[in-house]
């Protein structure tokens, strides 16, 4: 089975804002982001806890409270719009056309339930004419095809009887079970051992493969977005900071705050005077956001920069010195050349030559 053929993107975000008015004032959790994602293609979105990952693709589900949020901008999923959709309308789409697995898996299955009951009502939600039994020996299929041992002695316990692993793929076999052309997988390997770790991802490829879907991948782990990522979004303080082809980004990245990602990863393959260089001081808050470039209370690279540029002005989102689509937020002028030259030779020796 395949997804359905379409001849643009098949998400398409343009302009997204997300804020949440507080107590303490207006918190801007998302600011001005556009990016899509085309079938059968995979996006990694990167970036620092508090940087809007989860917040911008939870609204794409729409599943912002509307009464506590304020959203403005357009989000298509195949062709529809999703900010301002109806309920009725928004329950159709989840699960069906996008759907997501959620960061921690026990916390989203519900304890008292059955894992096998959860799967077969996320289906018949979507499949009403579906009696019970033919809505269980699906999510019997689906367990199988996630690759859980005896499914169909599994679908009847609870996830507290799963593993950490099995319960993760529980979760990949409820976002699957109705075919969705979208998956969003926010950090789907988080407390998972190496082994499972990789297991997951090959899962994920497989199903890709398999259904022709698009896949939104949220991670910290750019060794997670090098292995699965054919483009990826850094964010930072609610913004897009550098979008483009994922080899081109983790080989010539140009925005100071992706090189901090980057210095910040061992590189097992570099010399042993290869260093980790962690970035310095900590995410800016949403309710009171720097001036100019977010980042430049803590880029050690601001000095480069004529005048007060990086603290009075916030930088526009311009093409990169090199591959086309390869677009960054930064006021310095050849990106690239400062990090061949002072970047690249203190955190992987090995590569400069190589680059």
């Amino acid at each position: 089975m395949t997804g359905p053929e379409t001849s643009g993107p098949y998400l398409e975000v343009e302009n997204l804002t997300v804020r949440f008015p507080t107590a303490d004032g207006l918190v801007q959790a998302v600011t001005d982001l556009s990016y899509s994602v085309e079938l059968g293609k995979t996006l990694g979105i990167v970036g620092e806890s508090g940087s809007g990952k989860s917040v911008s693709s939870m609204a794409v589900l729409g599943l912002h409270d509307r009464r506590s949020a304020q959203i403005d901008g357009s989000i298509k999923v195949g062709g529809t719009e999703v900010v301002g959709l109806s309920e009725d309308g928004l329950r159709k789409l989840r699960g069906n056309s996008v759907a997501m697995i959620f960061q921690d898996a026990l916390a989203a299955l519900h304890p008292f339930y059955k894992v096998g009951a959860q799967l077969a009502e996320a289906y018949r939600v979507h499949h009403p004419e579906v009696s019970r039994r033919d809505a269980k020996q699906r999510a019997i299929e689906m367990l199988d095809r996630v690759g859980i041992p005896q499914p169909d002695r599994r679908v009847d316990q609870y996830p507290h009887q799963f593993s950490g692993g099995m319960r993760q793929r529980a979760m990949i076999a409820m976002g699957l079970i109705n075919d969705p052309s979208l998956l969003i997988a926010d950090e789907p390997t988080t407390a998972l051992d190496v082994t499972v770790q990789a297991q997951i991802l090959d899962l994920l490829q497989d199903l890709q493969r398999e259904f022709n879907s698009a896949i939104i991948i949220i991670t910290h782990d750019l060794g997670v977005v090098a292995e699965m990522a054919d483009d990826v979004l850094v964010m930072y303080g609610g913004r897009a900071v550098e979008y483009g082809a994922c080899k081109e980004v983790l080989t010539h990245p140009e925005m100071p705050y992706t090189w901090g990602l980057l210095s910040s990863v061992p590189d097992v393959t570099s010399d042993t005077d290869a260093r980790m260089i962690p970035i310095p001081g900590n995410p800016p808050s949403l309710l009171n956001p720097p001036s100019g470039c977010s980042f430049h209370p803590r880029c050690l690279h601001r000095h480069k920069v004529p005048g007060d540029l990086c603290s009075t002005t916030l930088p526009d989102l311009l093409p990169g010195g090199r591959g086309a689509g390869h677009v960054k937020r930064c006021h310095l002028a050849d990106p690239d050349a400062i990090y061949a030259a002072e970047v690249l030779p203190e955190i992987a020796p090995s590569l400069v030559e190589e680059r």
